[in-house]
């Protein structure tokens, strides 16, 4: 969003912000949300790239084009196993998995010592 924008919604008493923030997500809880995104949009890429359908994809990893759908749109009621899974079965490599867990980036906090 632009600054003036931002500034003028500001100003007539709106809150600006990002999804995480409205829904007061914790940062664990906010970097769950982001992994399952990037599996699912890895997902969607490798089933493009092998110029597959949903059913064609299914068939391929014993699952129903409904739960592909579901899991290429990141639903919640899709688990992050069943998306590494379903990748792995598919032919994916590790690596690109990886990049999916890389893009959410770090969010350690610094331990305390004892």
């Amino acid at each position: 969003m632009r600054k003036e924008k931002r500034k003028r919604l500001e100003a007539a008493g709106w809150k600006v912000g990002n999804a995480a923030a409205f829904l007061e997500l914790s940062d664990e809880e906010a970097a769950i949300v982001a992994v399952r995104a990037g599996l699912a949009k890895v997902l969607r890429e490798m089933r493009a790239e092998r110029d597959l359908t949903q059913a064609q994809l299914a068939a391929e990893i014993g699952s129903s084009q409904s739960r592909v759908a579901k899991m290429e749109s990141a639903d919640g009621s899709v688990s992050i196993d069943l998306l590494v899974r379903s990748l792995f079965a598919s032919g994916c490599t590790g690596t690109a998995i990886a990049r999916a867990f890389a893009a959410v980036g770090p969010r350690r906090k610094a331990r305390k010592s004892a």
